[in-house]
């Protein structure tokens, strides 16, 4: 446990923090959930429209410095490229 206050207010400060980047990773793994299972159900516009929304929570999680750049880059590539297969079947 910490004895000296600064290193009480960083405890206090990574926790707050931790929730933080907690909740907006959860954002963005409820985002690309909602796009695989529209795509899963075959249903083409719901898959675009959760793509669209999954769109920003991802870039905003970048922005953040919770994912880095090409992470989000390449999960927006596959769940483009998966929202794409499901108009050709």
């Amino acid at each position: 446990m910490a004895n000296i206050a600064s290193a009480e207010k960083r405890i206090r400060q990574t926790a707050k923090r931790t929730a933080r980047n907690k909740a907006r990773k959860s954002r963005v793994h409820t985002a690309i959930r909602k796009v695989e299972e529209a795509v899963a159900a075959g249903d083409k516009s719901a898959a675009q429209a959760a793509f669209q929304a999954a769109q920003p929570e991802l870039q905003r999680a970048v922005g953040k410095g919770v994912l880095k750049l090409n992470t989000v880059s390449r999960k927006l590539s596959r769940l483009s490229s998966r929202v794409k297969s499901v108009a050709v079947a």
